[in-house]
């Protein structure tokens, strides 16, 4: 399907600080969270021909290669010793109106290859989407914020999971995921660790 030296790989996995955690974290500390470093990796960057693969995924219903790559960045992750002991696999939700006209959600399927090769709990129940929002690719950084700011609420509560690996297709700003993250982190126990995951990463 692919030539292994073009692929644009992250590495991010091995990497306990990258500019994509750095980032995310950033992120965080703006909004006043105060816990410990979030790690954050992608399979490859959104680059060349290779934006494609999400771009398929999300609009054009490529499930194999979108299947294919997920479990490639599964494999990565479950050589890492970041991301080895990832027990709960939870995708960023659509709001059901968006999920009824797509068919589907794209997060939901990569989580779930993810998950398989990780050998860890799929729970596509963990977070909810209260409220649709504008698509983000038109937006500012700060218009990207405001738009998600309350958009989502935990849903089933993960009371036994240590390590949440929290999936999404492609990380730009990262205004979703760190929602996301406040949402799960509002019900998780303590000592709970939330890491993020996503096929590409914007530079």
């Amino acid at each position: 399907m692919d030539c292994e030296e073009d692929i644009p790989y992250t590495r991010y996995e091995k990497m306990s600080h990258n500019p994509m955690s750095d980032s995310f974290n950033a992120l965080l500390v703006r909004q006043n969270f105060v816990g410990p470093y979030v790690h954050a990796t992608a399979l490859f960057h959104y680059s060349d021909n290779y934006k494609e693969i999400t771009r398929q995924l999300k609009y054009r219903r490529n499930f194999s290669a979108g299947k294919f790559f997920s479990r490639r960045f599964g494999e990565r992750l479950k050589s890492s010793p970041l991301y080895e002991d990832v027990d709960t696999v939870v995708p960023v939700p659509l709001h059901w109106t968006r999920k009824w006209r797509r068919g589907y959600n794209q997060a939901d399927i990569i989580a779930r290859e993810i998950s398989g090769i990780l050998g860890a709990e799929f729970c596509p129940e963990a977070l909810k989407r209260r409220r649709s929002t504008e698509t983000q690719t038109r937006l500012s950084v700060s218009g990207r914020m405001e738009n998600v700011s309350g958009a989502f609420v935990a849903g089933k509560p993960l009371r036994n999971a240590s390590h949440i690996l929290l999936v999404d297709d492609v990380y730009t700003t990262g205004s979703t995921l760190s929602v996301c993250h406040k949402a799960l982190r509002e019900t998780l126990p303590g000592k709970s660790r939330i890491s993020v995951a996503t096929i590409a990463f914007v530079e």
